[in-house]
This record gives structure tokens, sequence and C-alpha cells, in this order.
């Protein structure tokens, strides 16, 4: 068998390795997410989702959650209109908020799947 994706596996759930990818993952897409906003994007969650993707994929399900934990308040914070400060949420931000969460779960469960289904292949 190919050895073409064991950079997947390297990286080991609930090492702080894994958590620093993570987090390096979301700050990288922040500054991206940044760039867009400038140009008048308004894309919020948008530019996240493939984020907690790789952060999935990288380091299992710790690492996908904790780059959606650490994602919401970013982007509450500097993308959502007042920006620069914490305010409540519209009744569209909770939407959102709801919509990213599940979309991020689905890709969370996604990606941990198929780490499993890689370790189950290498045996």
């Amino acid at each position: 068998m190919r050895k073409s994706n064991d950079y997947i596996l390297r990286l080991q759930p609930w090492s702080l390795s894994t958590f620093v990818a993570a987090l390096l993952i979301v700050i990288l897409t922040t500054a991206m997410q940044e760039v867009f906003a400038t140009f008048g994007m308004q894309l919020y969650f948008a530019g996240f989702v493939p984020a907690i993707l790789i952060a999935g994929l990288l380091g299992g399900a710790p690492a996908g959650a904790f780059a959606t934990i650490i994602t919401i308040p970013i982007v509450i914070w500097a993308f959502m209109p007042p920006y620069f400060e914490f305010s409540w949420p519209t009744a569209a931000d909770y939407d959102s908020i709801s919509t990213f969460l599940l979309s991020s779960a689905l890709v969370i469960s996604f990606s941990q799947l198929y780490r499993e289904a890689i370790v189950i292949l290498r045996k």
C-alpha cells in the first residue's frame, strides 16, 4: 500500500502540537478573511469551514472542535458588525453561528472517520 497520506496521522489527538496546529490554521484563516473583508466580502464563517476540515484531518476531532470553539468569538468580534467589539448577536447572527456549528460538526465527524479509515487500511 502506498504511504502518500502519512502526514495525516503524524499528529496524535490530544497532544499539544495538535492544538498548536489548529490554532495556527485558524490564525492563517483569520488573516485571509481580513483580506477578503477589506475588499468588501462579508463571508463571516465560510472561510473557516475549510480550516476546520484541515484541523480535523491533521489532529482529529479534538483539534477540529478546538478550532471551532476559537473561531466563533473571533468571527463575532472581528467580522460581524459592530466590528472589533463584542455585542449581542442578532437573530441572523445566531442563524449563522448555528449553521456554522452544524457544518463544523459534520466536517469534524467526516474527518475523524477518514482518519480512522486510514488506520484500518494500514493494518
